[in-house]
Formats: C-alpha cells, structure tokens, sequence
C-alpha cells in the first residue's frame, strides 16, 4: 500500500509542530531539532516538516512505498507515460535511508516515489571521496551550523548541483468562496 507525502518548509519548529499536532489529532512519530514527521493512517499520509531549505511553504510532494515492487511499479509507470525520471537510487534525507526517483510536472513541482530502508541519525548524508578515491559518508551540518540557505536533499539535482525542480512554495490565503 502506498503513503502520500508532502514535506513543507517551516520557520519556527516548536509552533508548527504545536499547530500540525492539533490539527492531526497527535504528536509527531518522529522529532529532531530540525524536522518532525507525522506517520497518519488516517488519511494514509506521510508529513514531515523541516527548517532546512528555502521559503516557507510546500517543498515537493510524493509517494512512498511499503515495497520495493510497489516502487519498481511507479517507476515502470512513469518511463511508460514517457515522463523525465531522475533515478537517484539509494540515498539519505530526512533521517532516513532510502530508495528513490523523481518526476516533475509542467510547473517544475518534485514529485518523490521512495521506499524508507532504514532510519539514520543525521538528516542527510554527503559523499566524500578522500584522497585514495574512496567513497564514504559524511553527515550534513547540524540546525544552525552553516549550510547552504536552499540546501535540501529533497530536492532533486543535476550532477552540477543545479535543482531539477523548484519547491512548490505555496502560500495559503483564506479563501473567499470554495470550490
């Protein structure tokens, strides 16, 4: 069975996980000084929010996978409709080792289809080759050590490390009349 996900970018943790713990009706499944996730059932909804990255708002939306079938699926489904797919493999983000690809649409919105392998202790981990040409892992800067102001490693990229899709960044107003 299948997750939706949307990963937003906050700027103050303590009242969105204050807000976001109302309004689901429960205390986030996982918290860290920069990030927090909701695990929901209720709708079947993965949520996670982070003050790492650019403006506040939508990030980038997706869909999780409880198997590695399931993510095999969406990807054959994706090359089938003939979409861009940026296959970025195994990799770490968000607390989390994981299996994943990208889409975009139109409009340069991320979509992520991942399947979670196993839970890290850092948000991301970057490759560092060292001077034998070896590869091995080195963790991001902890909350308020310097990092790149839209850093995110949910953002797919480009081997130059230019985005392959904007965060969604959307900002909610209150609506006059709805749909």
């Amino acid at each position: 069975m299948k997750r939706f996900h949307v990963h937003a970018h906050v700027t103050d943790l303590k009242a969105a996980i204050a807000f976001y713990s109302k309004l689901f009706a429960t205390e986030p499944t996982r918290t860290e000084p920069d990030y927090a996730k909701w695990m929901l059932e209720d709708p079947r909804l993965n949520f996670a929010i982070s003050t790492r990255g650019g403006k506040p708002g939508i990030d980038h939306l997706g869909i999780q996978t409880d198997s590695v079938a399931e993510l095999g699926e969406l990807q054959e489904q994706a090359r089938s409709a003939d979409l861009a797919l940026f296959d970025e493999g195994e990799t770490t983000c968000c607390y989390a080792r994981s299996d994943k690809h990208w889409v975009t649409d139109p409009d340069g919105v991320a979509w992520e289809h991942f399947h979670t392998l196993a839970n890290i202790p850092v948000f991301h981990e970057a490759p560092e080759v060292t001077r034998a040409g070896k590869v091995s892992s080195v963790s991001t800067p902890a909350p308020g050590e310097a990092q790149e102001e839209s850093a995110s490693c949910c953002t797919p990229r480009a081997a130059s490390g230019r985005p392959l899709a904007s965060p969604i960044a959307v900002s909610i107003t209150p609506a006059k009349s709805c749909c």
